[in-house]
This record gives structure tokens, sequence and C-alpha cells, in this order.
């Protein structure tokens, strides 16, 4: 088995290796699918929210298909939680009212904020994402196989972003560090709550 193979779980199973106090197989592959749930809820929020202040403006289809890959990924993770008897999160109501106040107030700064927004989210969203890929062994392939398209997609939006003049918007800098340290606080707090 080469390292690669191993970095993303193949030839291993979840939780191989763990030490005294680590999550379990199954606390691992709860987190994540309620995390994940959370996740792509509040990106859904976040582009209902930039298409009520963009709404009839040239960046409406970006967003739509954007929110479209992402209604895909909501509904994937909607159906894991009771299959795999997953309790979602508590803080879905918190999720959609931020996500859609974060969505609408980066795209009131005009559609670079709106990419901005975007592009900061994803990012967070792809580490994320690679760190659950690393975690997942070969016995949850179906569940790291999805991970991994929607990660693709992620940063298919990543790239739209920066196409549209994410980049060129006011405070990017500020503005991309704010959101990402909010996105990696909500993950870990969808993680157990």
């Amino acid at each position: 088995m080469t390292e690669t193979g191993m970095a993303h779980g193949q030839g291993r199973r979840t939780g191989e290796g763990r030490l005294p106090g680590d999550p379990t197989p199954r606390q691992v592959v709860e987190r994540a699918i309620r995390v994940d749930h959370a996740g792509e809820y509040g990106a859904k929020r976040i582009y209902q929210g930039q298409l009520a202040v963009l709404r009839g403006t040239r960046w409406e289809g970006l967003i739509r298909h954007m929110q479209a890959q992402e209604q895909v990924h909501l509904d994937t993770f909607a159906r894991m939680i009771p299959a795999r008897r997953v309790r979602p999160t508590a803080l879905l109501p918190v999720w959609h009212v931020a996500g859609f106040a974060l969505g609408a107030a980066t795209a009131l700064l005009g559609h670079r904020g709106a990419m901005a927004c975007t592009v900061a989210v994803e990012e967070a969203i792809d580490e994320h994402y690679q760190a659950q890929e690393r975690e997942l062994g070969e016995d949850e392939a179906p569940l790291r196989a999805h991970i991994a398209q929607f990660r693709a997609e992620e940063l298919e939006h990543r790239d739209i972003g920066l196409e549209n003049e994410a980049e060129l918007a006011p405070a990017y800098r500020a503005l991309s560090a704010v959101i990402k340290a909010g996105c990696k606080l909500a993950i870990k707090v969808s993680e157990r709550v």
C-alpha cells in the first residue's frame, strides 16, 4: 500500500490506530454526517441570502448553479441522517439565520463580496473534507466517495468565486479571515451539539 493510498483511507478501517480517548469509529462517522449535513444546510442558506440581494443580476445564474449543487449535497446527507441513525445538530435554527445573514450581508457589498464569501467558505470546507477523507477508512468507502465528490464541487465553487473578482472585494483579506474562522468554529460546534 502506498503512502498516498493510506492517506486516503484505503486499506485501513475507520478508527484504526486510535488512542484511548479518541472518538470511536461510530462517533467519527456520526460527527462527519452531522457536521456535513449542517454545513451543506448553511451553504444552501448562504446562497439563498446572496440571491435575495443579487436576484436579477448577471451573477444570479452562477449563484443558482452553486446552490443547486449544495442542495444535492444537503439531500445526500439528509438521507444519511435517518439511515445511519445520526442525530442532526441542534444548531440548525442558528445556521438557518446565520447562513442567510452571511450571504445577504456579503452580497450587499456587491458581487465581489458574495464571491469573497464563497471563496472563504469553500476553502474552509476543503480543509474540513480533506481531514474527513483521511479519517474515514475503507469500511466507509461510500461515505468517503461522497465527500470526495462534494469536495471537488466545493473547489469548483471556490474557483468560480476567484474568477468573478472575489479578491477585489472590499477588505478581502480581513473578510476572508473572519468568514473562515467562523466556518471553522461552526464545524467544531456542529460536530458535537
